[in-house]
């Protein structure tokens, strides 16, 4: 006879502005979330038998995000989301865990005439900051993480001494271009309350910092055998960095740039080291990824 193997529930995409108004300053901060938050408990009989009664529904749900939004600070976002999912087990005796997904978008200050602007601001690149948040009445497990860092650099990567077979047409290279969106994630060991999150909270703003700094600098100085083999440095450095992180990770597609022929017309030379102009790629593309533990 089937049986509900697992279940959640809850509400998806759910858009978020929040302003900070300085009245003695006249500066105004802004953050633009959006925010999943999915349900878990004793609520198999609303599968298997109808039974709504145990249904916190997901209009509520939204709701309670933008209440909790304003009660609470929403930076650093791993507060905001440890806060949100503890309301659902305080208030519902039947829900055991609540997950909950925090994007942050980017609003950059603006400079104008050389001064930050008070209340403007610009969007610069499609970088997230995301947090996912496991509350249960066991504690709370965090992760934190980059999204959508497009990076790239012109020289300074290689990839040879792979695998060669009959299966292989991809020739060896000593320098390349290297480019990628970056996905990191570092998991937080366990909160055991909501206070243990907030005491010591800027160690999140630190830890972003950390990670995006790192990322970068790494990417930029070493000169990659691999991705494997520069990702896994990475993972190495925020752990160094940062003693409550348990587990890191990366997840990294490789965007290729294809060197063009040209000799085709008048002689053109364009490869190997006299290429300039290359063709970058859609897909396929590779894609690498890897955790470290502590």
């Amino acid at each position: 006879m089937p049986s509900l193997a697992s279940a959640r529930y809850g509400k998806d995409n759910v858009r978020v502005y929040k302003v900070h108004k300085d009245a003695e300053t006249g500066v105004q901060t802004v953050t633009e979330m959006t925010v999943c938050c999915l349900l878990e408990g004793e609520i198999e009989t609303s599968y298997t038998q109808a039974d709504n009664s145990v249904v916190v529904a997901t209009d509520s749900i939204k709701n309670t995000i933008y209440i909790k939004a304003k009660e609470h600070p929403v930076n650093p976002p791993e507060l905001y989301a440890s806060h949100l999912g503890q309301h659902f087990l305080d208030k519902y005796a039947h829900i055991s865990a609540a997950n909950i997904k925090v994007i942050v978008h980017r609003w950059t200050r603006m400079n104008i005439d050389g001064k930050p602007h008070p209340h403007s601001f610009y969007r610069d690149g499609q970088e997230t900051r995301n947090v996912e948040a496991r509350v249960t009445r066991e504690g709370i497990v965090l992760k934190s993480g980059i999204a959508d860092l497009t990076v790239l650099k012109s020289t300074g990567s290689a990839f040879h001494g792979f695998v060669r077979d009959e299966f292989t047409t991809l020739a060896e290279t000593w320098d390349r271009i290297l480019s990628t969106d970056v996905d990191s994630t570092w998991t937080w060991k366990l909160f055991p309350t909501v206070a243990a999150v907030e005491e010591g909270v800027e160690r999140f703003n630190r830890a972003w910092e950390t990670a995006r700094n790192i990322t970068m600098k790494v990417f930029a100085e070493d000169n990659s055998a691999s991705v494997q083999a520069t990702m896994y440095k990475m993972c190495e450095q925020i752990l160094a960095a940062e003693s409550e992180v348990e587990l890191t990770s990366y997840s990294l597609p490789n965007k290729h740039y294809f060197e063009i022929d040209l000799s085709w017309h008048k002689g053109i030379k364009n490869t190997g080291k006299d290429a300039e102009v290359y063709a970058p790629q859609g897909g396929p593309n590779g894609l690498i990824k890897c955790e470290v533990r502590r």
